[in-house]
């Protein structure tokens, strides 16, 4: 099932994530925060992720980018809490990021969007200014769970897949501490499903796709192992590149 308008419009507008009351991560791990610049505080659209205007706006332009905690795209879509040091400056809690796009920095494990540097701070604009002086803050983070309320997992097919030489899907809104491992697609006359590939950070294509509906399964790997998890919903025969299709599932 195609996302309705209003669902379509909803990948380009503010999402939140929700900070998680759990973490699957209970200790912090010491780092180092910069930012990057930009025209309006959000993400980049043009990440290393591949999600496009998602990565962009997604939990409220709340994003970064990572370098050792990348691992090849599969940090792709992975949600931190991170916390500077600064005792008259920082926030208690920290912000929430989401993982969009690839970065290496001075020592740093996140490269934030304006936004999200921001949420460091204490909630003034004195102090936030004191932090964007300092350009690059001491921090400490963990890994936890994506919130996105109201969200089933989306399959937004690639900008660049062509109907039906090449298809290309990014897995977006992916909740939980899980990571996207592989992607698979259902072949119909050989009666048996093939691995995508990786293409660069969360994008997976496969050339030559198999005419009809694509049924596609993904790998998650987390707390509770790697395991397979099948879309309810196939993507149609009359798919189109940039569009995004629900697949009525969550992962929590």
């Amino acid at each position: 099932m195609e996302l309705s308008l209003k669902h379509q419009v909803g990948l380009i507008c503010v999402i939140l994530l929700l900070p998680a009351l759990c973490s699957s991560q209970d200790s912090f791990t010491d780092s180092r925060a910069t930012y990057y610049g930009s025209p309006d505080c959000f993400g980049n659209p043009k990440g290393a992720c591949g999600f496009g205007e998602y990565g962009r706006t997604v939990n409220d332009g709340s994003v970064a980018g990572v370098s050792r905690l990348w691992r090849n795209g599969t940090g792709c879509g992975a949600c931190y809490q991170a916390r500077c040091k600064i005792e008259q400056y920082c926030d208690e809690e920290g912000t929430y990021v989401v993982v969009t796009d690839y970065g290496e920095g001075d020592r740093t494990d996140f490269i934030m969007s304006p936004r999200a540097y921001k949420n460091l701070a204490r909630n003034d604009d004195a102090a936030a200014a004191e932090l964007f002086k300092y350009g690059v803050v001491d921090i400490e983070y963990r890994r936890v769970p994506c919130r996105y309320e109201g969200y089933n997992i989306v399959f937004k097919v690639h900008e660049r897949s062509k109907n039906p030489e090449y298809f290309a899907v990014v897995v977006l809104f992916v909740d939980g501490a899980y990571d996207v491992t592989a992607v698979q697609l259902w072949q119909e006359d050989c009666q048996q499903w093939v691995e995508m590939r990786r293409v660069y950070g969360a994008v997976f294509d496969y050339a030559n796709p198999p005419s009809g509906e694509i049924n596609l399964r993904f790998q998650v790997s987390g707390t509770a192992g790697v395991y397979w998890v099948q879309s309810k919903n196939a993507i149609p025969s009359d798919w189109t590149a940039g569009a995004a299709y629900d697949s009525q599932i969550q992962l929590t």
